[in-house]
């Protein structure tokens, strides 16, 4: 009997409990209606641009939100008029609501103590999330609840099988195959964040002290930590489009250039970036990904609310919605985004566990975890120093 009344109290707090979170949500959400949340977010890509559009008016006709994105070229340029905002001692109605960010730049604001934390599991929609992803944890930083995971990312080299029916799959191959292709290989030019990806995956795989990479860079070590780096870029470079004495601006122009038939690899971070550009005609019909067979770096990427936001409820539904799995779905199609889901599929409901099943990268190589966000900085000033003034 004693363990029968336990089990019965114990049932009860468990509804106690999930009653409480829907009154609370069930708050969150009045609060929200006829809220405005500012949206900033990377702008660089027209199918991000078209699937935020969309985003936009669901949740005005479902939440009474007026969402209003954002375009920004570097997720660096809102942390730092939040620095100033709170600088100014501006507390409240911030410029910013929602931003898309990860790595060194939520390492900026959460240890400036400029976004606000405990939020992202109390989301309704948290409950699909699949937690073996890194979704607690941003280049090694813990997430403690500030920030909400929105897109799996990992870096990925594109080709065409045409032209390259056999990749690179690994450093050594990548220069090799350099070689015997000389100017039709290259990468974009550092602060890129997709070329920062690049230098760090080459370090990941030539260091001889990997354990290095997941504390912040010590100048007493770093030169003989990166120096393998240095090494590889020095014999690659040569062989490199332009005798890599330039380099493109961004990954669009190196899609571009493996479209015109001028280079013969392209780089991004998405691993259905090819499917994404052979549905939109902007890539031929025959790219296809691959990676390095012992692993490409890869993140997840987040949403997070700035501490002096005056529209913290519209922005957690907002940010809510960015995680069901209607939105998720629509995200993860190569034919609107093609950017990988965060849910777990055995969450989802089974018409929409197949669908999601169905888009999840073919043959990725396995993911590395980031370095530590430090790493970042320190990498894109070094290389600048090294080969920026070619």
């Amino acid at each position: 009997m004693r363990r029968v009344r336990y089990c019965l109290f114990s049932l009860g707090l468990l509804l106690a409990g999930h009653s409480l979170a829907a009154n609370n949500w069930q708050a969150v959400k009045q609060e929200a209606q006829g809220q405005t949340v500012w949206f900033n977010a990377w702008g660089g890509d027209p199918a991000v641009n078209r699937y935020l559009d969309w985003v936009r008016g669901e949740v005005k006709r479902d939440y009474a939100i007026d969402l209003r994105i954002v375009p920004i070229a570097d997720a660096a340029d809102s942390v730092k008029r939040i620095q100033a905002e709170a600088q100014a001692g501006r507390k409240t109605r911030g410029s910013v609501d929602l931003l898309w960010v990860n790595g060194e730049n939520f390492r900026t604001l959460k240890e400036a103590g400029l976004v606000r934390t405990g939020w992202a599991e109390t989301l309704p929609n948290w409950r699909y999330v699949d937690t073996k992803k890194p979704v607690r944890e941003d280049f090694s930083v813990p997430v403690e609840g500030a920030e909400s995971p929105w897109g799996s990312a990992q870096l990925t080299f594109i080709a065409r099988q045409g032209e390259t029916p056999t990749p690179p799959d690994s450093p050594a191959a990548l220069l090799q195959f350099a070689a015997e292709h000389p100017g039709t290989v290259t990468y974009p030019r550092p602060p890129d964040f997709t070329a920062t990806a690049f230098l760090e995956q080459l370090l990941i795989a030539l260091t001889d002290d990997p354990a290095a990479l997941k504390k912040p860079p010590q100048p007493a070590t770093f030169a003989r930590v990166t120096a393998s780096l240095w090494a590889y870029l020095d014999k690659l470079h040569p062989y490199l489009w332009r005798d890599g004495r330039d380099f493109p601006a961004s990954p669009a122009r190196t899609d571009q250039m493996l479209a015109q038939g001028t280079l013969r690899l392209s780089l991004a971070f998405n691993p259905m970036h090819a499917q994404q550009k052979i549905a939109s005609g902007e890539l031929p019909k025959d790219s296809y990904s691959f990676g390095f067979r012992d692993g490409m770096i890869g993140n997840v990427h987040f949403v997070t609310i700035p501490k002096n936001t005056s529209a913290a409820a519209g922005a957690q539904v907002v940010a809510n919605f960015l995680l069901s799995p209607e939105a998720q779905l629509r995200k993860s199609d190569p034919a609107i985004w093609g950017d990988p889901s965060v849910l777990d599929p055995q969450k989802l409901p089974q018409a929409q566990r197949k669908v999601l099943a169905s888009r999840l990268p073919p043959h990725a190589p396995p993911v590395l975890a980031e370095p530590h966000a430090l790493w970042v900085n320190a990498l894109e000033q070094e290389w600048l120093r090294r080969y920026g003034t070619h």
